[in-house]
């Protein structure tokens, strides 16, 4: 067969159309399968081609469909309910399946929309979660109530800081050599961030307005309005007037725009992008109500192991952060670093600028004092990742080295969380 007689793109039988022929269907030409493509409502050439991400062809069978409204399911059935541990072990893997599918369809939400809004709306969707299950925990009482917002939020703040930074950090410079990243946009992520965690995190600790770590009621009022004013100033930064600098770059320094096409595959519809964001809400939804699920199981765990109260937070805030864990380090494997370093110190934006805010306003009806100092071995650790992760962002490129680091760090906290 000449050149002139090869079939063109549009020809070729795709996967469906040779597993049909193998099957057993014979005399169907290429022609005739691409014309009853079209006859179904199918363009020509495309009958057997991969689906695109977002556009699965049966919703009923996909799990990743199924699995966020029945852990909804399995939320509503367990919800304040004492269950024996293989119940509870259900639960766990149903979890996990939950932390999937919302990374799977983040990633399709991200694609239709581009970066960096993609992975900003993943680190706000889990943040709105994590502050309603912050406050619902605050207004329910008991102890450590008073500084669950303060360890929750910190422990948001070692985990993207150095836990998902780090990891990406780390993968993209084995799998590339060099994790490669936009600097200009990363570093005023990070001067946000910094900002953000003194204000709110640092002050009350040397105030003398109230006795212990707390704010006055105009100190609180103060930290709350400048966090919204911050975070919002980031996002317009973001996503309006400096959009490129957060989008991902090539070893040799140019961005990558997904509107140029510069993805593989086609982006999803509107109608699959807004059924994955349906989908997405429903899985963080389940991700957090199940960890609360499990949080008593968690407890009692933390307290047989001789933990202090406070550890509960950190592996409530580990669960919860698992989604954009998993897509960061998507993102890194596939050499957009970038995006996994929006995710990170997005998300740690999101936890300091939209808790501190929310729960400011809570205090008018909740009891009880709200302690948001943090202690001298907490400040020495935040100082040394603020010091540690600017000297990673500046050259707009790491090594495995510097992603090491991070995780060292990330193991410094785990380990003072636990013995303190």
């Amino acid at each position: 067969m000449n050149a002139s007689e090869r079939p063109g793109p549009s020809e070729r039988p795709g996967p469906l159309e040779a597993a049909g022929a193998s099957s057993g269907v014979a005399g169907t030409s290429p022609g005739a399968a691409d014309a009853s493509s079209g006859a179904a409502g199918v363009p020509p050439g495309k009958a057997g081609a991969p689906d695109a991400p977002g556009r699965p062809r049966r919703l009923v069978t996909d799990w990743r469909f199924v699995a966020p409204p029945l852990a909804i399911v399995v939320l509503a059935a367990s919800w304040g309910r004492d269950l024996p541990a293989p119940l509870l072990l259900v639960i766990a893997v149903v979890l996990g399946a939950a932390v999937l599918t919302a990374v799977h369809h983040a990633e399709v939400v991200a694609h239709r929309v581009g970066e960096p809004l993609g992975s900003l709306l993943l680190a706000v969707a889990v943040t709105v979660i994590e502050v309603g299950l912050i406050v619902t925990l605050m207004i329910s009482g008991g102890p450590g109530t008073a500084s669950l917002a303060r360890d929750t939020v910190f422990a948001a703040l070692m985990i993207t800081c150095n836990g998902i930074l780090g990891l990406s950090l780390f993968i993209g410079a084995v799998r590339y050599r060099l994790a490669v990243f936009n600097a200009e946009g990363t570093g005023a992520a990070l001067a946000t961030v910094a900002a953000l965690a003194v204000v709110c995190l640092v002050l009350p600790t040397f105030t003398t307005a109230r006795s212990g770590p707390e704010f006055s009621p105009t100190q609180l009022v103060f930290a709350a309005v400048a966090s919204v004013a911050l975070y919002a100033a980031f996002v317009s930064t973001q996503t309006v007037r400096h959009r490129d600098f957060f989008l991902p770059v090539t070893s040799e320094g140019k961005v990558i725009n997904d509107d140029d096409g510069d993805d593989h595959a086609d982006p999803p519809t509107a109608r699959a992008a807004v059924t994955s964001l349906v989908l997405l809400l429903v899985a963080l939804v389940a991700v957090v109500g199940l960890a609360k699920v499990l949080s008593p199981a968690i407890e009692e765990t933390v307290a047989s192991l001789g933990l202090p109260h406070s550890f509960v937070g950190v592996v409530i805030a580990l669960l919860v952060l698992l989604p954009e864990t998993l897509a960061a380090v998507n993102a890194a494997r596939r050499n957009r670093v970038q995006v996994s370093l929006n995710l990170a110190l997005g998300s740690a934006m999101a936890s300091i600028g939209l808790t501190i805010p929310v729960i400011a306003i809570a205090t008018i009806w909740l009891p009880g004092p709200l302690a948001l100092g943090l202690g001298a071995n907490q400040i020495v650790l935040l100082a040394i990742t603020v010091v540690v992760a600017t000297l990673t962002v500046v050259p707009g490129r790491a090594t495995r080295l510097q992603g090491l680091v991070h995780l060292i760090l990330l193991g410094a906290f785990l380990l003072l969380a636990a013995h303190p």
